[in-house]
C-alpha cells in the first residue's frame, strides 16, 4: 500500500508552475518550505486516498483539478460569484490546504492478514501528530504564515475548514457557518477536496 510513487518532476513541476504564476510574495520561499517539510514525498493519509510516497502532490493537484472545473461550473450558473472565486485564490488554497501533512505520516512495517488469511510484514503508514499538534486546517494556515505568504481571509477561512463541518464542536460549527457566509471560496475547496479524495482518488473497482 505504500510503495507507489508519484512524486515525479512533472508532477512537482506543475505544481510549482500553478503556484508562481498566482504571482505571490514570497512563493519561492513556501516552495523552498515545502521541499524541506517532506511535503512533495509525502502520502495523502495513513491507508485511505494516497497512502504512498507522492500521494500528498497527487492529492493536491487533483483537488485544485476539481475545483477549477467546479468554479467553471459555478460561475456558469452565478456569473456574478466569478470575483469572488479568483483563480488565484483557487490556487493557493487547493494546493496548499494540506501542507499540515508533511511531517504527518512514519513509514512503518507492520504484520497483516493477506487475501489467503496467513500474516505477512508489509509497510504501512501511521499517524505521528505529536510534532505540531494545533488541529488539521489551523496547522495549514499556520505554517504558510509562518512561511511568509499573504493569504486573504478568505483564503485562510478555505484553507481552514477544508474538512467541512466533520467533528466541529459547538463553536467551530458556529465558526465554519460564519466563514462560510463571507465567501463561496470555502464551500468550493471543501466540495473539490471531497470530489478527490472520496471519487477522483476512489480505487478502481475490481473486475
Amino acid at each position: 500500500m505504500a510503495t507507489k510513487d508519484n512524486s515525479s518532476s512533472d508532477a512537482r513541476g506543475r505544481f510549482c508552475d500553478i503556484l508562481r504564476a498566482t504571482g505571490r510574495e514570497n512563493i519561492d520561499y513556501v516552495i523552498e518550505d515545502l521541499e524541506s517539510w517532506g511535503f512533495f514525498e509525502a502520502p495523502a493519509s495513513a491507508q485511505g486516498h494516497g497512502a504512498y510516497k507522492g500521494g500528498l502532490l497527487e492529492h493536491s493537484l487533483n483537488v485544485y483539478d476539481a475545483a477549477m472545473a467546479t468554479r467553471r461550473s459555478v460561475i456558469e450558473l452565478r456569473p456574478d460569484l466569478e470575483p469572488q472565486l479568483s483563480p488565484d485564490s483557487i490556487a493557493v488554497a487547493a494546493l496548499l490546504h494540506d501542507v499540515c501533512k508533511s511531517d504527518f505520516y512514519r513509514l512503518v512495517r507492520r504484520k497483516k492478514r493477506n487475501e489467503i488469511g496467513t500474516y505477512e510484514e508489509v509497510e504501512m503508514y501511521e499517524i505521528h501528530d505529536e510534532n505540531f499538534p494545533v488541529g488539521h486546517g489551523e496547522k495549514s494556515v499556520i505554517l504558510l504564515l509562518q512561511s511568509g505568504l499573504d493569504l486573504s481571509d478568505e483564503e485562510i477561512c478555505a484553507i481552514r475548514w477544508h474538512m467541512g463541518p466533520w467533528n466541529l464542536s459547538r463553536d467551530d460549527e458556529k465558526f465554519y457557518r460564519q466563514a462560510g457566509r463571507q465567501s463561496p471560496l470555502q464551500a468550493l475547496i471543501h466540495s473539490a477536496d471531497t470530489i478527490a479524495s472520496a471519487i477522483l482518488e476512489r480505487n478502481a473497482a475490481k473486475m
